[in-house]
């Protein structure tokens, strides 16, 4: 059941072009637990071995093969009540995050469904795990942040309500980008 979940929401991801072959991952909460995908697993074909299973708070024998964004997922699970994480790389949304502090929507739905989304890490060093408890923080208002030139962290009580806050993020992205797109070819402007 639960590795259906996972190969139904990262197949998603991957067809939607918000994931590349290696370089997302998710996770799901259980208690004092979590299940994420493994350091490098492909998330638009994964397999049992591709899910790993570990403490929130705790390290174990299964920790060292877990994502390299695990530090994230645990600050998540610790400071709010998501019961599930996706983190994506939209490449529309990662565009953005290189010149805007904030995304806002200009499409009905994703003003809808996300409202605006923060984008974190500016002047700071970001890299895989980092940026954990900024990260949490923010997702105690927010159901999907960016951080800057990185990737976005959506959260849910289910992996599908994650994924479509980071699809409807990146489908805004896009409305965003056409729309700049098409301003800057108006002559005058």
């Amino acid at each position: 059941m639960i590795l259906s979940q996972f190969q139904s929401v990262g197949h998603s991801l991957f067809a939607q072009g918000v994931v590349s072959s290696n370089n997302s991952n998710m996770s799901i909460r259980l208690g004092d637990r979590l299940v994420i995908t493994r350091r490098g697993s492909r998330l638009g074909c994964l397999y049992e071995s591709d899910l790993i299973e570990t403490g929130v708070s705790t390290n174990d024998r299964s920790t060292p093969l877990a994502s390299t964004e695990l530090a994230v997922h645990r600050a998540i699970y610790q400071e709010t009540p998501a019961l599930a994480v996706v983190h994506a790389h939209p490449p529309h949304a990662i565009a953005l995050s290189l010149v805007d502090t904030e995304i806002v929507p200009s499409d009905i739905e994703g003003l809808t469904v996300i409202d605006r989304v923060p984008v974190l890490g500016w002047n700071m060093e970001v890299k895989p795990g980092g940026l954990a408890d900024v990260i949490a923080q923010a997702l105690k208002r927010y159901k999907v942040v960016m951080v800057h030139g990185h990737g976005s962290f959506a959260v849910g009580q289910l992996l599908d309500e994650a994924y479509d806050y980071t699809a409807t993020l990146e489908e805004s992205c896009r409305v965003i980008c056409v729309l700049r797109s098409m301003q800057a070819r108006v002559p005058g402007r």
